[in-house]
C-alpha cells in the first residue's frame, strides 16, 4: 500500500516546473477549478495549487489549498502515475466543503486514471 503522506517529493515547487506545465499541459475545466495535467520524467505524482487573491482573503485561500492537498493525499494512489497536476481555483468558489472538492475533482482526475 502506498504512503498517504504529502511530502516534498509530492509537491511542485519550482517556478520553471509551473511554467512548463502551463505551456505543455492539458487543461480541463470544471465549475470551480481549472486542472492542468502534464507527464513528468520523475515517475512521481505531483500536485501544485494556485489560488489568486480574487478567490478571497488569506484565510479563505489557505483553506482552499488545504482541501486540495487533502484530496490529493487521500487519493494519490488512484491518480495517474508520472503526472504533474496543477489545480487553479476560480474566483467566487466559496463556501467550499471537502465533499464539494471530492465530487468535482474525482469526476475530472480519477475518471481519467480508471480508463
Amino acid at each position: 500500500m502506498e504512503s498517504q503522506t504529502f511530502g516534498k517529493e509530492d509537491r511542485i515547487r519550482k517556478r520553471q516546473d509551473y511554467l512548463r506545465i502551463y505551456e505543455q499541459g492539458v487543461r480541463s475545466h470544471s465549475a470551480r477549478f481549472t486542472i492542468i495535467t502534464c507527464r513528468n520524467q520523475s515517475g512521481i505524482r505531483r500536485l501544485g495549487t494556485t489560488v489568486s487573491k480574487k478567490a478571497g482573503n488569506a484565510v479563505q485561500r489557505n483553506r482552499i489549498k488545504r482541501l486540495l492537498r487533502e484530496f490529493f493525499r487521500l487519493n494519490k494512489s488512484r491518480l495517474p502515475a508520472s503526472q504533474d497536476i496543477v489545480i487553479i481555483a476560480k474566483r467566487g468558489i466559496l463556501p467550499l466543503t471537502y465533499r464539494d472538492v471530492c465530487t468535482e475533482l474525482e469526476s475530472r482526475l480519477i475518471r481519467r486514471a480508471d480508463v
